[in-house]
């Protein structure tokens, strides 16, 4: 017997492109709740530099994983699916719609694909002797390793992101196969969900210029005081919170490594580079609908209005459902 598959929504975008605004009239639209994919969101005490919703942007509309952990939790791709599904089976029990919104395309296609992050078995002793390599030798010798092996991992790994390289040589070591082919097998995988994934995007310019103002607004809404309290709070550029955008470059002002205006433009450029690469993630999902707002007038109803008649057209309505 067919299972008729559970209703899912996606809004992604580049950083800054204005999903936040947008998400709260869909969620209200279709009786959704708001799951946020979003890999800094999830900590507290992190709200300026993660330009975190604020409650009373929330208009009512309930948020999952938004201030859940301490920013020395550990936190990532496997971790977040679980989570993301817990609170998924929870909207659905209520008859409600998972509106899942965010700019961390790999987290979103762990729930839309149900990636299967198993692996068999966990080796600590080769994990350890890699962690141990990295510290001695250097992280581009892990990363030559993995280029040996998985070339094309090792072109989409930054040799300085030491916990992805590591998973990527760990998994070839369990399984005799690149993570790579792993990744493009899953992303082929039909999604289990009644899914409409929507990108929101604008044009490159204007993109930009949103996220300088944006980091400029940050600043002049107390980034550099919000820095200041998580460093006297304990946590430091060790950590993957501090790691964020935003976090690591005022805390190397901070700690005088770099001036304040050296921060700032470290800051805005890195982020427009984040935003092509998001931009570039998403080109390559299936199944995606792209909403360019300069296509719409840039009028926020417009757009709204679009979204709603794709969703018709899936049958996914906001009448309350019986998804249990």
């Amino acid at each position: 017997m067919n299972r008729v598959k559970k209703p899912l929504i996606i809004l992604t975008g580049p950083t800054a492109v204005g999903k936040t605004s947008l998400s709260i009239a869909l969620a209200k639209a279709v009786n959704g709740e708001i799951i946020s994919a979003d890999s800094m969101q999830v900590y507290r005490h992190m709200d300026i530099g993660s330009a975190k919703i604020r409650p009373e942007e929330m208009q009512g509309v309930p948020h999952h994983l938004v201030d859940c952990l301490e920013p020395d939790e550990e936190f990532n791709v496997v971790r977040f699916q679980r989570m993301a599904k817990e609170a998924m089976k929870g909207i659905y029990d209520r008859g409600r719609i998972p509106v899942l919104v965010g700019g961390t395309g790999f987290y979103i296609q762990a729930v839309t694909g149900d990636i299967d992050f198993t692996v068999h078995g966990e080796d600590t002793t080769y994990r350890q002797m890699l962690e141990e390599k990295a510290k001695t030798e250097g992280a581009q010798v892990l990363h030559e390793m993995l280029a040996a092996v998985d070339p094309a991992s090792a072109a989409a790994i930054h040799a300085n992101n030491v916990k992805r390289v590591i998973r990527a040589l760990e998994y070839y070591r369990q399984t005799g196969k690149p993570i790579s082919q792993h990744n493009e097998e899953q992303r082929q995988k039909e999604s289990p969900y009644n899914l409409a994934y929507f990108v929101l995007n604008d044009e490159r310019t204007r993109l930009y210029e949103r996220i300088d103002a944006r980091i400029d607004q940050m600043l002049a809404d107390g980034l550099i005081d919000e820095v200041k309290t998580l460093k006297k709070m304990g946590y430091h550029k060790g950590m993957v919170s501090m790691q964020g955008l935003g976090y690591k470059e005022i805390l190397s002002y901070l700690d005088g490594t770099w001036s304040l205006e050296e921060a700032i433009y470290v800051l805005k450029r890195d982020t427009r580079h984040f935003a092509k690469r998001q931009i570039t993630w998403f080109k390559r999902e299936r199944q995606v609908e792209w909403f360019d707002k300069q296509d719409f007038g840039y009028d926020a109803q417009v757009i709204l209005d679009a979204m709603l008649a794709s969703l018709r057209e899936k049958k996914i309505s906001g009448e309350r459902g019986n998804f249990k």
